[in-house]
Order: C-alpha cells, then sequence, then structure tokens
C-alpha cells in the first residue's frame, strides 16, 4: 500500500459514515451516523431498507459480522421483519439461527406461522380457481393477470422457482409492449433474488427491444440491473461504463435526485 492508499485508509477510519436518505427534511435521519470507527449502527443502516432486502441485508450482518452482540440484533430485527410478511420458511430459518438467545418473544410462534400458512392454501385455491375459470373461458389479459398474481404470492412466500415460472408463463398472454415490459422487471426481480444473473441479462435485453414502453425510469432500472449482472461477471469497466450512462441522463438525474427543471 502506498502512501496515499494509507492516508485515505486512516481518513475513512476517522470519519464517519452517515446515512445519505431518508424523507426530506428529517435532518436527525439523515445525519445519523452508520458507522463510526468499528461500529455498525445496524438499525440506521437496516432503515434505508424495506422488505426482502432489509431481511436480505440483516441476515447478511448476522452471518459475518463476527459480533455475537451485533448478530443477535441483526437477527431480532430480521424477525420483526419477517413477521410483516409472508414468509414462513424464512421465519423458521431465522428461529433456527437465534436458537432461544433473544427469549421467548423471539420463539417460534408456531400459532403465527399456522395461521399464516392456513391463509396461503386459501389464497392459493382462489387463484386455482380464478386462473382456471380464465383458461375456460378464454381471456388473455384475465389469464395473463392470473399468472401474475400467482407470481406475486409464490415471492410473498419466499418460492422464487415458482414465482419465476409465473411471471415468464404471462409472456404467452402479452398483448402491449407494456406488458411484456412488465414481465421483463418481474423476471430479473426474482432472478436476482435467486442470483441467476444470465436470467437478468437475458431479460434486460428483451425488455430493452419494447423501447416504445420504456420511460426514464425503467430505462434506469434496466441500466442499474445490467450494471449489476456485470459486475457479478466481474466485468468492472462495462459495468462502470453502463452506470454512467445512466447517470448521463438528465431525466434520470431529476427524478432520482430531485433536480429542479
Amino acid at each position: 500500500m502506498d502512501a496515499e492508499d494509507e492516508a485515505t485508509g486512516h481518513m475513512i477510519e476517522e470519519e464517519e459514515i452517515y446515512v445519505n436518505g431518508g424523507e426530506d427534511g428529517d435532518e436527525s435521519k439523515r445525519h445519523r451516523p452508520i458507522i463510526s470507527g468499528e461500529q455498525l449502527d445496524i438499525e440506521a443502516y437496516a432503515a434505508l431498507y424495506t422488505g426482502r432486502t432489509k431481511i436480505s441485508r440483516l441476515l447478511f450482518i448476522a452471518e459475518k459480522c463476527g459480533n455475537a452482540s451485533m448478530q443477535l440484533d441483526a437477527l431480532r430485527m430480521a424477525y420483526d421483519e419477517i413477521k410483516k410478511g409472508e414468509n414462513t420458511q424464512l421465519f423458521r430459518e431465522v428461529v433456527a439461527k437465534i436458537d432461544g438467545r433473544l427469549g421467548p418473544n423471539y420463539g417460534p410462534d408456531n400459532a403465527w406461522a399456522d395461521a399464516v400458512d392456513r391463509r396461503a392454501e386459501l389464497r392459493k385455491e382462489k387463484l386455482e380457481n380464478e386462473l382456471n375459470a380464465y383458461r375456460t373461458n378464454l381471456i388473455k389479459e384475465s389469464i395473463r393477470m392470473g399468472y401474475n398474481d400467482f407470481g406475486d404470492f409464490y415471492f410473498a412466500h419466499g418460492q422464487l422457482g415458482d414465482a419465476f415460472k409465473n411471471y415468464v408463463r404471462t409472456r404467452d398472454y402479452c398483448t402491449t409492449s407494456k406488458h411484456i415490459v412488465h414481465m421483463c422487471l418481474n423476471a430479473i426481480l426474482v432472478s436476482i433474488e435467486m442470483g441467476q444473473f444470465t436470467h437478468v441479462t437475458s431479460y434486460v435485453s428483451k425488455a430493452e427491444q419494447s423501447q416504445d414502453a420504456l420511460d426514464s425510469i425503467t430505462i434506469a432500472k434496466l441500466r442499474c440491473t445490467a450494471g449489476l449482472a456485470l459486475l457479478e461477471g466481474k466485468k468492472y469497466k462495462l459495468a462502470a461504463r453502463k452506470q454512467e450512462e445512466d447517470l448521463n441522463n438528465n431525466n434520470t438525474k431529476r427524478r432520482v435526485f430531485k433536480i429542479p427543471t
């Protein structure tokens, strides 16, 4: 490491890293330190995310941090976040990781899990009946929506393979370019969750063929996910160029960074 690298390293160690988000005008959140020295404020960090992403980040911290207290904090927050949703399989996995170390309030809660599973079975049965009726009546748009609803259902319950299959099945029933783009975005989302970045690249390409249905925000999403796939493939220069294309788009900068026109 040369002198410049050493100086940079010391500077990063000494400075605090702050939340760069939050609601407009919420100074307390925006200036709350996430990292100070070697300490990570897990709550502040997790507050930047929601849903599956928040849970994934917390579980990653719990697995990699090497600090028992920090691990339990991350698992506690993951437990609470999971119970806002319907993924009982992931809930049981987190309970096993906690292994009773957080007391009775963070135990199996079989009553909650069983109730969620019962509601899921009823919901699944309803979706199956609706989709069968749409198929019988050959209502193309309704069939597309039926498969899309199934994709949403499986995604919410952590069954990513089934979610992907159902989202992709909508392709045969798409009647507009907008429908195609919607299908591609869903397929991309699940593919990222599964770590299947060849699928990400493929569906980004498919979506980009429907230029008439792409607004500036959708284009930005596609470029970001394409860049993510390039990063996964260790194609760092190409990934950087892809993100540069995105940031050079004035309309996107205004929408993302709230620059006045």
